[in-house]
């Protein structure tokens, strides 16, 4: 597992409460993407279910990880085929049915079991509904680990039954630490880009986004009435770039966008920043329906980072 810098805080959290007279039996894990929640929560879940004297294999029965799966019925003959196939967006109730059903049993190798629901942001409303009931009325020796990328996602009376713990951004330090120690470059403009996320990171650098950070860092300045920045933003994506690709393109912009707008002095650079942002957010969810062409995508990125400037301008007159 990758060696957290910034799970100090949290681990002490974690042992105070295990040590504790009664450990509470759910939990929320919540922060941003790519600071380590899930590799936590496994390690957490198997000091959880460990007994002195009982050999605990790699691949634990009493660890259970509800997480995205078949997106279909053809999705799902293509997992049992041993074939890539394609996920579903959300947790459906199936899934949590499906957990339930092992609750009824004792767990298998001691008196604990972990449940770990991952992302529960994405959980349908159904799905959040029945996992609720079990929550109410745990089994005993049953805990709950529900990883979380935006708590507010999460039905209020899931939250309410929850204990949370936060993990903390990674500073620049520790993500270019991390990063070196990986055996990758850790270049400052995909440091920045980053905000704190070292899965974010790693992503960028797979897909070597260093250029098109700085490019966009440009276009949020404003200056392309010749629409030359935005030409090379495309070209630098590549008018073939695949999904992987793009998802990395808008994850990075909207990462751009959203830790300017906390830096932001100015109102109406804020309100300019969110805005670009939103549109961000939207333009990435139509993408893959509309099957738009990756050149056009690009430049109506850059088109959105340009218009930040713009609208943040005070008006005079």
């Amino acid at each position: 597992m990758t060696q957290w810098l910034n799970h100090n805080g949290p681990w002490r959290e974690w042992h105070s409460a295990t040590n504790s007279a009664r450990m509470h039996h759910a939990w929320i894990f919540a922060g941003k993407t790519g600071v380590g929640k899930r590799d936590f929560a496994l390690k957490a879940a198997r000091e959880l279910v460990a007994e002195a004297g009982v050999p605990q294999p790699a691949e634990h029965p009493d660890i259970f990880e509800l997480t995205y799966g078949p997106k279909d019925k053809k999705a799902e003959s293509a997992r049992d085929s041993g074939k890539p196939f394609e996920l579903a967006r959300s947790l459906r109730v199936g899934q949590i049915r499906e957990m339930q059903r092992r609750l009824t049993t004792r767990p298998t190798l001691g008196a604990r079991r972990v449940i770990i629901v991952n992302p529960a942001d994405d959980l349908e409303t159904a799905s959040s509904n029945a996992l609720l009931k079990s929550l109410e009325e745990p089994p005993k020796g049953t805990f709950f680990v529900l990883i979380t990328h935006r708590p507010s996602r999460l039905l209020p009376t899931i939250r309410s039954r929850c204990r949370i713990l936060r993990f903390p951004d990674l500073d620049h330090a520790q993500l270019t630490q991390m990063l070196t120690a990986s055996g990758q470059v850790a270049n400052p403009d995909v440091v920045r880009a980053a905000a704190g996320s070292y899965g974010a990171a790693a992503r960028f650098i797979e897909e070597g986004l260093a250029p098109v950070a700085r490019l966009m860092e440009e276009l949020l300045k404003g200056d392309d009435a010749n629409f030359a920045a935005r030409a090379e933003l495309s070209r630098q994506i590549g008018p073939r770039a695949d999904r992987v690709r793009m998802q990395a393109v808008f994850e990075l912009a909207q990462r751009i966008t959203s830790e300017r707008a906390r830096q932001s002095q100015s109102p109406g650079g804020r309100m300019a920043l969110v805005q670009a942002h939103t549109d961000l957010v939207a333009l990435a969810s139509q993408a893959p329906t509309h099957n738009f062409d990756p050149g056009l995508l690009s430049l109506e990125i850059g088109t959105l980072l340009v218009s930040v400037h713009t609208a943040s301008e005070p008006a005079h007159g």
